[in-house]
């Protein structure tokens, strides 16, 4: 009978431990609104921003760091809630002209891939607005984790990228209202 060496059993018992260990899951956030936002500027007549902002935005997100492929990210935006400090022009942006919010009540974003990239992740996925759905990739940087208040653990990220409205159907005043928006999403999660 020949003699296993001591180094080769403790290689196959290594391997065999590291092969059953189980992985660790990724760690799943609930959007906190109150320390969310999504704000965005759009040109008028090539003279000046217009500003605004919807008030209410809800989502989930999973953070996985040992491997960022098995993160996701997922975001809602209620249409109605569009605020640009005006609420004639907030009306009228509600109507069918532009976010047409009864037939469309919701802007969501749904990751379809995630990698990592320099301080976050480049997150690509779906997103629906207006009734069109496109993919976009934007990357989004954080990360840090935190508590607050004590127990609650938490960790945000924030991005800014820019859309062209007349891509998702909304072409109602291209020749005053500039056609590409720009936006900012910043946002906390608390962990479930």
């Amino acid at each position: 009978m020949r003699k296993v060496s001591f180094s080769l059993a403790l290689a196959v018992l290594c391997t065999v431990l590291s092969a059953s260990a189980p992985s660790r899951a990724a760690d799943n956030y609930a959007l906190d609104p109150m320390h969310s936002g999504v704000t965005f500027k759009i040109s008028h007549l090539g003279l000046s921003w217009t500003f605004g902002r919807f008030n209410e935005v809800s989502g989930t997100f999973a953070v996985d760091t040992d491997d960022a492929t098995k993160s996701s990210f997922s975001l809602t935006i209620k249409s109605e809630s569009i605020d640009t400090a005006n609420t004639k022009r907030d009306v009228h942006l509600r109507s069918p002209d532009f976010f047409s919010v009864k037939q469309y009540p919701s802007i969501s974003f749904k990751s379809t891939a995630v990698k990592l990239a320099k301080n976050g992740y480049e997150v690509t996925g779906d997103l629906t607005l207006h009734g069109v759905t496109k993919s976009v990739t934007m990357t989004l940087l954080g990360g840090r984790k935190g508590e607050f208040p004590k127990g609650v653990q938490r960790t945000g990220f924030s991005t800014d990228l820019s859309l062209k409205r007349s891509d998702y159907g909304m072409s109602k005043g291209l020749e005053s209202i500039g056609d590409e928006v720009f936006l900012s999403i910043s946002f906390e999660g608390t962990k479930k």
